[in-house]
């Protein structure tokens, strides 16, 4: 879910008086961009103003998210979260920033940390001389992702993704398609690579492994109407 092309809007950093700069365009599609540069104040502050990504060193930003994907996320984001409310400290966020490695800081849709990814982050955070972890983007493999397709950008939740999130070991990754009315559940197998858990489609039932007894009725997910009715 990004866009690599140039925007119409960059930002120059200029220097400032006992501040650390990049001395870098702020400009979707320029190389030579790490998570490290995110530490410099200035580029914080513009990287928030918007969606972006770092892509293999390439400064990207994402397209905005359409209300269909958006709801249905938030649908199947519930009914695991009710699932969960009576085991243990599980805590659900949306449009997470993951440091998978210095070229590759993608902005997950979903993320799930359990207790101890949350424990695991803090450590982290503390090891990397983080003073609030709170304010520190994500360093260890979440229990979780989740990604929602937008349509025109499929292969970089379905293959770039992908990739990322196996070598960086998250257990879990699901995709997501409120268009296609799909969900893919898959797991980390051998070799750093993902295999499916299960799949389903408009209104089949599924039970992803990494929840045992938990049932996704993914009808729940989907928008009722059909704007292609004519009156």
């Amino acid at each position: 879910m990004y866009n690599g092309g140039m925007s119409s809007t960059a930002v120059k950093m200029q220097p400032r008086a006992g501040a650390k700069t990049a001395g870098k365009d702020f400009e979707p599609g320029t190389f030579g961009w790490v998570a490290s540069d995110l530490d410099n104040p200035q580029i914080e502050r513009e990287w928030f103003k918007g969606r972006y990504e770092i892509v293999e060193g390439v400064l990207a930003k994402m397209p905005p998210a359409y209300f269909t994907g958006g709801s249905a996320l938030y649908e199947l984001m519930t009914r695991v979260d009710q699932y969960l409310e009576q085991r243990g400290k599980w805590r659900f966020a949306t449009e997470v920033e993951v440091i998978v490695d210095e070229i590759r800081v993608p902005r997950a849709d979903a993320v799930l940390l359990s207790g101890e990814d949350a424990r695991k982050q803090r450590a982290a955070a503390k090891a990397a001389g983080r003073r609030d972890p709170r304010r520190t983007l994500i360093l260890v493999p979440p229990t979780l992702i989740i990604e929602s397709v937008s349509p025109g950008h499929e292969l970089h939740d379905r293959r770039t993704k992908r990739r990322w999130y196996a070598e960086f070991g998250v257990p879990n990754y699901w995709i997501l398609d409120a268009f296609e009315q799909s969900l893919e559940c898959l797991r980390l197998g051998r070799g750093s690579r993902y295999v499916r858990d299960t799949k389903g489609k408009g209104g089949q039932k599924i039970k992803p492994s990494c929840f045992p007894d938990l049932v996704v009725n993914l009808a729940n997910l989907w928008d009722e109407g059909d704007d292609s009715d004519e009156d």
